[in-house]
């Protein structure tokens, strides 16, 4: 790379959406990257300056990269294993024995490079993840170019990684103490949720999560059998139980929050807690609507997410934000409720909130980090425009996106992945499938 050069990467003739609001709109511009930053944009013309490389915008739009709040990449490995069942059916009779009998390492960096292929094909560069094995997740992260939040597991019970919950503790101390990040890589912890892991276990993680300054994930009132659980086990409800134990804070990234009554959305309100919404696996387990326009209402920072393979069963935010917006308007049976500009926020600068990284990513601005994603417009299910931000939410898929840039470095081109080996991470997931179908000991469904 020549670092004379005033811009190494130069976007001309391009349509631009540099924040989510229609009034931001250029339909006719130009953007340059030095580095990982963004150090221009604008109107009309590009600048006569050379660049190490140009890339042609014409018909097409540029944004930033989408960020997915909320998901479990490893477990792209399980897509489609078990649907149309309970949440409660669906982690106990399917989910967990599969991942006691088959996850490890090599499932966890497989699986991870699967998704995170998924990702980048379909415009997200930046994931908040919880699992098990999580410095394989890293490994294959930092392989795959992407920007990422991730988040060590911890649970009541033996974990494929951890027999006991000291010993997920300490995994996840390791996790976060270890220099084995690459520069877009933030650790985090990931407290399975309030019936998951006893009050000591959600204490000591709040601890640890405060003594080291990362953001703590769980999964809280995403279902009514959680309610229940809860309210049997504690006598209170998962929000309430969390209050109890001192984790409602601006640290904690809470994921689903459907089963919330006014009083806890004041609460998460007053406490910063940030949320998470997963309406595609939310619907497919049939947990409920999130009352998200509430929680927007309130001020509460929410980011949109497509939790795991195993319960979406994709991780396109393309497909989720038109969801979102669906979603809910027949919920309320009212249209004009979460418009587009709202939900394409939720994807963007609103799950940057979320994963406490709004400062560098989630907009199109001079000095940002350069995580863009170029849409290819000229198709017949995008034309015409009248509305580019409708037309994003609504109608655009993730098989609309041409190019995507993560970091300043250019990680798909023409639709072809630069960072990953698309063939042998695909016949990867076709080993792992042979494996798992042909154990006769795991419960599939016919």
């Amino acid at each position: 790379m020549n670092q004379d050069l005033p811009a190494d990467i130069l976007i001309r003739r391009v349509s631009l959406l540099p924040l989510p609001h229609q009034s931001r709109f250029i339909p006719a511009g130009w953007l340059s990257i030095k580095d990982s930053l963004i150090i221009g944009l604008g109107a009309g013309d590009a600048p006569q300056i050379p660049a190490r490389l140009c890339l042609d915008g014409r018909g097409c739009l540029a944004m930033p990269g989408l960020i997915n709040a909320h998901t479990h990449a490893p477990m792209s490995l399980l897509r489609g294993l078990a649907d149309d069942l309970t949440l409660k059916t669906w982690f106990e009779k399917y989910i967990f024995p599969a991942e006691g009998k088959w996850v490890n390492e090599e499932f966890v960096y497989r699986g991870t490079l699967l998704a995170c292929a998924e990702m980048i094909r379909s415009g997200t560069t930046t994931f908040a993840d919880g699992y098990f094995f999580e410095e394989q997740v890293a490994r294959a992260t930092a392989k795959a170019g992407m920007r990422a939040l991730l988040a060590q597991g911890v649970l009541d019970f033996p974990t494929p990684d951890s027999p006991s919950p000291d010993q997920a503790l300490k995994r996840a101390e390791s996790f976060i103490r270890s220099s084995a990040f690459s520069s877009l890589i933030h650790p985090a912890l990931f407290a399975h949720s309030a019936y998951t892991c006893s009050p000591w276990l959600l204490q000591r993680c709040r601890d640890l999560a405060d003594r080291y300054g990362v953001p703590l994930i769980t999964h809280l009132a995403e279902s009514q059998s959680e309610l229940e659980e809860v309210s049997r086990k504690y006598g209170r409800t998962p929000v309430n139980q969390m209050e109890s134990l001192g984790l409602l804070s601006s640290n904690l990234i809470a994921c689903h929050c459907v089963w919330l009554k006014d009083e806890e959305m004041d609460l998460l309100a007053r406490r910063g807690v940030r949320v998470a919404h997963n309406p595609e696996s939310n619907m497919k387990l049939a947990s409920g609507v999130a009352p998200v326009p509430e929680l927007l209402a309130r001020g509460v920072a929410v980011g949109l997410g497509t939790d795991g393979c195993a319960s979406n069963n994709n991780l396109d935010l393309f497909q989720e934000m038109d969801s979102a917006a669906k979603l809910h308007k027949v919920h309320r049976l009212d249209p004009t409720v979460m418009p587009s500009p709202v939900v394409l926020e939720m994807a963007t600068l609103g799950s940057a909130k979320v994963l406490g990284m709004e400062k560098e990513i989630g907009s199109l601005e001079v000095g940002k980090k350069a995580d863009i994603i170029i849409l290819n417009l000229q198709s017949p299910h995008l034309q015409p425009v009248y509305n580019i931000v409708s037309q994003l939410v609504y109608s655009a898929t993730g098989a609309d996106v041409r190019d995507v840039i993560i970091d300043g470095q250019l990680v798909m081109q023409n639709r072809r992945l630069l960072t990953l080996d698309e063939e042998t991470i695909l016949k990867s997931a076709e080993t792992w499938q042979r494996r798992i179908a042909g154990d006769k000991s795991q419960p599939l469904q016919q």
